[in-house]
């Protein structure tokens, strides 16, 4: 049955999707599976391998929805004496512990834009396990001498590129364009496109004027606030390649579920447009 399991794990990651794998790592007493028992749960619900079936494995399934979501691995603990056991007619009398990982292959990095903070970014992401893809209209910023290490380069118009594109569900894409008018093209197109990560670069004036302007364009506030924007870690980073860190740290804590997707805003009276505000706010 694990063969199977292990086929699976294979062909989901070459096919770019995520799963949990439930595993069990320890028993004691009388249990319906052994340790090493595996079952892989896909997000649309879709599973692989049993643990051994009833009302602790439908709990394990759950959690294992939810892994996916939160991406973060967890240990469940099951009494297969008590009423979850019972309701399943599988009253061994032991004990059992699972572990959900989730899953998921390389995440891919868009970066839109190609200048210094894109070129610092590529050569940090890449070697953490990034597939990079560079974007920009400009063919003497994007090309293999400047990202040897990107996956795809592709010179074309921001926005006619964007609606031509299909992201995968592990997908993040940071906007790193050479101008306000650009930048906002770039956003108006990716918005409400189902990323991973939506990062923006500029100040916080910027960006307010760019939320207000989508904002005039009816793009919901719920939409705005999954934009990370000023984009990065506050680490009061200055320089390109120290932006590029900050960036990269907080795709890293994204990924792993260290912060929350989200962004948090606030509408200022006074200059009548959306900011940004920071944590201690």
């Amino acid at each position: 049955m694990n063969e199977e399991v292990f086929k699976a794990v294979t062909d989901t990651l070459n096919r770019g999707e995520s799963a949990a794998l439930v595993t069990i790592v320890r028993t004691e007493g009388s249990t319906p599976q052994r340790v090493g028992a595996k079952m892989l749960v896909y997000a649309d619900g879709r599973t692989v391998g049993t643990i051994g079936g009833g009302c602790y494995e439908n709990d394990a399934f759950w959690k294992a929805r939810k892994s996916l979501e939160t991406r973060r691995p967890l240990v469940a603990r099951y009494e297969l004496a008590d009423d979850i056991a019972e309701e399943s007619g599988l009253i061994c009398g032991g004990q059992m512990d699972v572990y959900i990982e989730p899953l998921e292959s390389s995440a891919h990095l868009y970066l839109v834009g190609a200048g210094h903070v894109a070129y610092h970014l590529s050569s940090a992401a890449a070697p953490v396990g990034f597939k990079v893809h560079v974007l920009d209209d400009r063919e003497k910023f994007a090309n293999v001498e400047r990202f040897p290490d990107a996956t795809t380069i592709s010179v074309d118009d921001v926005p006619s590129w964007i609606s031509t594109i299909t992201f995968p569900s592990n997908a993040s894409v940071v906007i790193l364009t050479r101008g306000h008018r650009h930048d906002l093209d770039a956003l108006r197109a990716l918005a409400q496109r189902d990323l991973r990560y939506l990062g923006l670069i500029g100040s916080r004036a910027k960006v307010a004027r760019l939320y207000a302007t989508l904002q005039e364009e009816s793009v919901p506030l719920d939409t705005l606030r999954k934009i990370h924007a000023p984009v990065g870690l506050d680490i009061g980073a200055v320089s390109p390649q120290e932006i590029a860190v900050s960036i990269l740290a907080e795709l890293i804590a994204v990924k792993y579920g260290k912060i929350a997707n989200v962004a948090p805003l606030r509408w200022a009276p006074e200059t009548e447009q959306l900011t940004t505000i920071s944590a201690d706010n």
